[in-house]
């Protein structure tokens, strides 16, 4: 049972009440900005919440148990921060949102509704209608550390250790030839055919500055490297911006230990048997079933 603050209460309990809505969206970068539905700025909590945003919400609905509430909210692309640019570039991404239930005369009497991050994004002739989730969307991400072959860090991060700002791993370039989203060729980078393939090029300047990319496939030829890319790039690539990429690794043990000398901290279990080997039929005689190692 939610619990109303004493002084909000006695004044919803009035014939008339000065109620509105504000939300505060946090980007996954933690800048932050503040709506409101009321018909003037209000300001709280060390944020303004900005009227005439163009910024609506439709019926949000409450689920029992874990089922997934959630609703929408509506709006214009406009100089109140939220941008087309920012939007495709996946800033908003899984933002977090917080509805508050406010009286606009006295901002102090005021309710946390709820918490949602930002689904799916609709956007359509300069507007957009953003999908809020419900907190219970959590429980239907993967958590935890999975029983796999392959490792479960990401190269670079802090389970995996490896410093990836070395001249082995990492290199910066310009971009020489594109086709504008997916593909793109620079020079003077050297490394070897495929060193790339399944690492990461962040832009440095540019229109996609700060965006990273995972490489799909790298190629060297004759002094170039090209780069098809897995996720087309929010604006246009154009020659002369910059990057910078790294290794790629598949995440396998055999990879992990000869391309960058780090098995010991290889987050997997390289040594689990297949799919193969557990389904097939028993020979009778056949050696290495009788519950020890398969690897002594």
């Amino acid at each position: 049972m939610r619990n109303i603050p004493s002084n909000l209460a006695a004044h919803m309990a009035d014939g008339a009440t000065n109620l509105c809505h504000c939300w505060k969206l946090i980007r996954r970068d933690g800048k932050s900005f503040g709506f409101t539905d009321h018909d003037r700025d209000l300001a709280f909590g060390g944020t303004t919440f900005a009227a005439r945003s163009g910024l609506e919400a439709a019926e949000a609905t409450a689920e029992l148990g874990f089922a997934v509430g959630g609703g929408e909210v509506s709006g214009a692309l406009m100089s109140a921060g939220l941008t087309e640019d920012d939007i495709s570039s996946g800033l908003y991404d899984d933002a977090s949102v917080e509805t508050w239930l406010v009286n606009w005369s006295k901002v102090e009497e005021r309710l946390l509704l709820d918490i949602g991050s930002i689904g799916e994004i609709r956007r359509s002739d300069g507007s957009f209608v953003a999908e809020v989730r419900g907190i219970m969307h959590r429980y239907d991400e993967e958590r935890g550390r999975l029983y796999r072959a392959t490792c479960a860090a990401d190269l670079g991060d802090a389970r995996c250790k490896m410093n990836l700002s070395s001249s082995t791993y990492s290199d910066t370039g310009t971009v020489t030839r594109t086709d504008g989203f997916l593909g793109i060729a620079a020079s003077g980078i050297g490394f070897a055919d495929g060193w790339c393939t399944g690492g990461m090029l962040t832009w440095l300047t540019g229109s996609n500055v700060g965006v990273s990319v995972e490489i799909k496939v790298h190629r060297a030829i004759s002094g170039t490297d090209e780069f098809d890319l897995w996720q087309r790039a929010p604006q246009a690539i154009k020659a002369g911006d910059t990057f910078r990429v790294t290794a790629g690794c598949d995440k396998t043990h055999g990879m992990c230990r000869r391309k960058f000398k780090n098995a010991a901290n290889f987050r997997g279990f390289p040594h689990m048997p297949g799919n193969d080997f557990i389904i097939r039929m028993p020979q009778q005689g056949e050696p290495g079933l009788d519950g020890g190692s398969l690897f002594k």
